[in-house]
């Protein structure tokens, strides 16, 4: 999605600072083991993500527990007391992001949108027909599972913004099925709202990253996947998620770059 080249801040980092999400207030992660704090807190939704600008699969979790609508607590693994290695030690595959819920431990972004499906079966998460969820969990798996020119040659960096960006074959093949399946998609299935299955669902959330590094990249899309790419930079989970990148103090160099 091109952009201009002005040296004003990009429109998608324009936003006031972002609201709290309760936090663990300097709580060291060996009282968040304690029994008698997992009692006081049996039913909490916890989620452990790597961080807010480069970690789109952390994004995906974050803005499928927004959806729900239930309060919780969402913990920066590189900004605990203890050290990322401490958090990343309470994962079972020592990835991020991890929803605790309760006793319950679960990892990896597309089983934490199937379990927030599961526990809030009524907002919306999964379209409501049957073939469109069917459609929408082919569409998140192959994100899931598939794109890795795009994921390697372009990381996700929100802060970033990269005007003319070379991009390689294997990138534009990418691109191209991304933009095959979200043209299918809307012509099926998007007619009551701007997004994929017209109201924001799981799929518009796993590819939520795709459209930051669309803009990070300056792809250039055709206005009707224009127009849905906008739509997901102003949905407000989406600019929630945004401000906190904007903010956040963790730097990767291997995706600070310029090319």
């Amino acid at each position: 999605m091109s952009r201009s080249k002005s040296r004003c801040e990009p429109r998608h980092l324009q936003h006031p600072k972002p609201r709290p999400i309760l936090a663990t207030e300097g709580r060291p992660l060996a009282e968040l083991r304690s029994a008698r704090y997992h009692v006081r807190m049996s039913s909490e939704l916890l989620l452990y993500v790597y961080d807010y600008n480069y970690s789109s699969w952390s994004m995906r979790a974050g803005l499928a527990l927004r959806q729900t609508g239930a309060e919780f607590r969402e913990l920066n693994a590189h900004e605990e007391a203890e050290g990322y290695a401490a958090v990343q030690a309470l994962s079972p595959n020592g990835r991020l992001p991890l929803l605790k819920h309760g006793t319950e431990w679960v990892w990896d972004s597309l089983a934490i949108g199937e379990y927030l499906a599961e526990l809030y079966p009524h907002v919306g998460l999964w379209p409501a027909s049957h073939t469109a969820r069917a459609h929408a969990r082919a569409m998140v798996a192959e994100m899931h599972s598939s794109f890795g020119a795009l994921r390697e040659m372009c990381p996700m960096n929100i802060r970033a913004h990269h005007p003319g960006f070379l991009k390689t074959l294997a990138v534009r093949r990418d691109i191209t099925r991304i933009s095959a399946m979200w043209q299918a998609c809307l012509d099926r299935y998007g007619g009551n709202g701007p997004f994929l299955f017209g109201s924001f669902t799981l799929a518009d959330a796993f590819f939520a990253p795709v459209v930051m590094r669309f803009t990070t990249y300056d792809v250039e899309l055709p206005p009707p996947l224009t127009a849905y790419a906008e739509a997901v930079l102003a949905q407000p989970y989406v600019k929630d998620w945004v401000a906190r990148a904007a903010l956040d103090r963790h730097v990767n160099p291997a995706d600070d770059f310029s090319r």
